[in-house]
């Protein structure tokens, strides 16, 4: 089983960014945290992180062609803006988990708006990095014939 890690603008600012609301782990930190799970659990996985909202649509497409069994996003401030990612997703028809690190559903108005989330299987919000975790976990379950939590 194979799990694309795609993550939106400023993710790669984890630890700098904004501690109240992302924590004090860093980039590497997530993406190092991921892997030893990825190891645990028994699948293997690709992590991928662009600023550019164009470059996202093309790796959401290259899981199309390259097989790919699940999708884990955080697209950032995309999520809130990006009928572009929406389409990509809805497109490859891959199960996809949608990520936040924050609990955006109690930040800003702006930040209720999630036009993703309409082609998820799953959101996961406020659960810190571990969200990534979650996501993964629940994707395998998914992909092995479990029920969708």
């Amino acid at each position: 089983m194979k799990l694309y890690i795609i993550n939106g603008p400023n993710l790669n600012f984890l630890g700098i960014r904004e501690p109240k609301h992302y924590g004090n782990t860093t980039y590497e930190g997530l993406l190092k945290m991921i892997c030893e799970h990825a190891t645990k659990i028994g699948v293997e996985v690709e992590c991928y992180q662009s600023n550019h909202e164009g470059d996202l649509v093309d790796k959401i497409q290259e899981t199309y062609y390259q097989k790919i069994d699940g999708i884990v996003i955080n697209p950032g401030a995309y999520t809130h803006t990006s009928i572009a990612l929406l389409d990509a997703v809805k497109s490859v028809g891959i199960p996809t988990v949608e990520v936040h690190i924050s609990k955006v559903e109690e930040r800003e108005d702006f930040r209720q708006v999630s036009y993703i989330r309409a082609a998820c299987q799953k959101t996961i919000t406020g659960q810190g990095i571990a969200g990534y975790l979650l996501a993964m976990d629940f994707l395998c379950e998914l992909l092995s014939g479990g029920e969708k939590k």
